[in-house]
């Protein structure tokens, strides 16, 4: 499902567009049901999966709009031969035409679910990060305890917050947080781990709590916390290194790649939440 666009939400507000959603899929297809794109008389915002699908689901929609066809109406396309693809499936688009008055219940409709992650550091990684989470299933707590660390031009929907200590912010997390612990200071990162797992010893309901380091930094920090009485299981739970495996490079941008496709990864086994 796409993240909605505050642009195609303002150039919907002069002129109007006709919305296609993938209804229902049966078989091989191209993208899930819910996906959408926006097509106006020139240009279009979203997909629905691109190639030959998505060039009649367009030429359609633009006959939508010329005609200026109300409600909504369905329309089957085999993925087969006669589109010259073979996913092998069949898609079931949905048509109907919006304007400025659908503005508000599109904000709701189209707006992808997400699942909170809680960013501790503000680095020149957790930077790249973000930037790379933007437009991601997934909105963003980011904490620092270094006043004034944070970009002036975030988008709305990431929370920045000062706290010092940062590990003080773990009690009041939203349920299910993804967590991400990257501060300047191996001393924060540690008091943040030992948060998080005693969160999770309580509550269960952080199902990632990865941290940013080597090996070797991993096992430092084992010893100090099963100096302060947590388990092997418990350990278990906290992921270091982190990223996909693969991925080589330290740059923080590839570091951010490698961890935001990790994060892709955990979504699959949780209910996404808005």
């Amino acid at each position: 499902m796409a993240t909605i666009d505050d642009s195609f939400l303002g150039r919907l507000a002069h002129e109007q567009a006709c919305l296609v959603t993938l209804h229902s899929a049966r078989g091989s297809s191209p993208r899930e049901p819910g996906a959408w794109m926006a097509v106006f008389a020139e240009g279009s915002v979203g997909t629905v999966g691109g190639g030959r699908l998505e060039y009649e689901a367009i030429a359609q929609a633009r006959q939508w709009l010329l005609a200026q066809t109300r409600g909504k109406t369905l329309r089957k396309f085999a993925l087969g031969p006669a589109l010259g693809q073979c996913c092998g499936g069949e898609v079931q688009l949905g048509f109907e035409c919006v304007g400025a008055a659908d503005i508000a219940s599109l904000r709701e409709r189209l707006q992808a679910p997400r699942q909170p992650i809680a960013l501790f550091g503000a680095g020149h990684v957790g930077q790249a990060l973000v930037r790379v989470l933007i437009g991601l299933p997934f909105r963003v707590h980011w904490i620092d305890s270094r006043e004034q660390v944070f970009p002036q031009d975030l988008p709305l929907d990431i929370q920045a917050e000062h706290s010092d200590p940062p590990s003080a912010v773990v009690a009041d997390l939203l349920p299910q947080s993804r967590v991400l612990v990257m501060s300047f200071s191996h001393a924060e990162d540690l008091q943040v781990i030992a948060s998080c797992l005693r969160r999770q010893r309580q509550r269960q309901d952080l199902p990632f709590v990865g941290l940013i380091g080597s090996a070797s930094k991993w096992a430092s920090f084992r010893r100090q916390l099963l100096a302060r009485g947590f388990t092997q299981d418990e350990l278990a739970h906290v992921t270091c290194p982190i990223g996909v495996a693969g991925i080589v490079g330290k740059q923080p941008a590839v570091i951010a790649v490698a961890v935001a496709a990790q994060l892709l990864q955990t979504l699959a086994s949780t209910p996404a939440t808005e």
